[in-house]
């Protein structure tokens, strides 16, 4: 699959084509790791692993630190309980799910600038991020019903902090994930963005804008970045730059 990897690029890129690369590249529903694969002879090593190997160290702490001073939201602090990692709260995301909740949290989008975005609550821009399947339920069901053109993480397991499988949803289709954690698949999620050239889901481009500039550096200085970005990243990287 390296040696047809300028095919594909080149396929993704055709803005002609009327069928979605998922038709004609059947091996990326077939063989977990090729968004990774792809994404890696883009971009290289370093940039492929910084998500990987910053966010549970260096982000992930700083986020939870700065929700901890938001005031009262009840969404944010059913995700901030799900951080203890109780045995019993089978109806919440596992901690790293959770933390990656809370950024999306801070980064909803704003009506502010020329562009009017409309107006969008934590817990319905988070379904535009990750979605949870039970363990049995039907998957075709599910896709037949998946409306958005946009990627999406599908996460099914016996219960929403016991994840068995991962899925990125593109197109209807369920492309397999080779992470097994929700961090890993997160990082793939994001990937998939790049590999298949699609634009962010408006609900969370300041989200996925700060991962990319902030996170793994891609664009730095070049993409557009929301003051929102721009405010939260000071603010997390302060006395760290």
């Amino acid at each position: 699959m390296r040696a047809t990897f300028q095919y594909r690029q080149k396929l993704v890129h055709d803005k002609d084509a009327s069928v979605s690369i998922l038709d004609v590249v059947l091996r990326f529903l077939d063989i977990p790791g090729l968004i990774d694969q792809d994404f890696t002879m883009m971009f290289g090593d370093e940039v492929s692993s910084k998500f990987l190997a910053k966010w549970p160290t260096f982000f992930k702490p700083k986020v939870i630190s700065d929700c901890r001073t938001l005031g009262p939201n009840q969404y944010v602090e059913e995700l901030l309980s799900a951080l203890e990692l109780q045995p019993d709260n089978i109806y919440e995301w596992d901690s790293d799910m959770s933390a990656i909740l809370l950024l999306l949290h801070l980064l909803l989008p704003t009506s502010r600038g020329q562009k009017k975005t409309a107006k969008i609550s934590s817990a319905q821009a988070a379904n535009h991020l990750v979605r949870y399947l039970q363990e049995g339920a039907s998957l075709t069901t599910f896709l037949e019903r998946a409306e958005t053109r946009q990627p999406f993480l599908l996460c099914i397991g016996e219960q929403k902090n016991k994840i068995a499988k991962f899925y990125i949803i593109i197109d209807q289709k369920a492309v397999p994930c080779k992470a097994q954690t929700s961090v890993a698949a997160f990082d793939e999620l994001f990937k998939a963005h790049f590999v298949f050239s699609l634009s962010y889901d408006e609900a969370l481009s300041n989200f996925y804008t700060f991962v990319q500039t902030t996170v793994y550096n891609i664009d730095v200085g070049n993409a557009k970045e929301s003051p929102r970005v721009k405010e939260l990243r000071a603010r997390l990287l302060q006395g760290d730059i």
